[in-house]
């Protein structure tokens, strides 16, 4: 049975479903569309908005919980996040534009994965708590803070908009090494953060 989910204050909600063929390809480690610099959007306009919507359709077609543009190889600051795709009622969230205003102090190691580097999960120490600004799929300004999950999936698809993936930042080089090399990564592809 399909879940569907239709919120009229949100223009980008679609169903929560895994497609066949989903409407985007995530790029993955290796290719270049990932360590490019995303561009603000000017203006927030219908192809944002159906843009968000192709995004959502690629992110529940490969069980993932965030996007952001540069993946699906568009240089624009756009992320879709959703943490309870399960849930048809809940809306995701669409960022424009997204600057991180404020840090919290405490910070947590925690197990991430990324849908650009499919069956690598390794441990990466962030904020456990952010303050974020952005632009809603209606370019309306917003403010949010976040803790937990929903700040790091902040983070980590933020980083995607300066080219950072979430390996860059893997302390422990021995797990890093292991996990690229069974998946079929190479190391090589790795910009490491210090």
């Amino acid at each position: 049975m399909a879940r569907t989910a239709v919120q009229a204050s949100r223009g980008v909600q679609v169903p929560k479903q895994a497609l066949e063929q989903p409407p985007l390809t995530i790029h993955t480690l290796g290719d270049a569309e990932l360590r490019t610099t995303a561009r603000r959007i000017s203006k927030v306009d219908g192809s944002v908005r159906e843009l968000a919507r192709n995004m959502l359709r690629s992110m529940y077609s490969a069980s993932g919980i965030g996007l952001a543009a540069p993946q699906v190889g568009v240089n624009k600051q756009l992320l879709v996040i959703d943490l309870d795709p399960e849930n048809a009622a809940a809306p995701p969230l669409v960022l424009i534009n997204p600057e991180i205003s404020s840090f919290g102090a405490a910070i947590e190691t925690y197990e991430e994965g990324c849908l650009s580097i499919p069956g690598v999960y390794l441990n990466v120490v962030r904020p456990a708590a952010v303050e974020v600004s952005f632009r809603d799929e209606l370019g309306r300004p917003q403010r949010l803070k976040a803790d937990g999950l929903l700040a790091r999936c902040i983070q980590h698809e933020m980083d995607h908009l300066s080219g950072v993936l979430f390996v860059d930042r893997v302390t422990d080089e021995l797990s890093l090494n292991e996990g690229l090399q069974e998946k079929g990564f190479q190391r090589a592809d790795v910009h490491t953060i210090r």
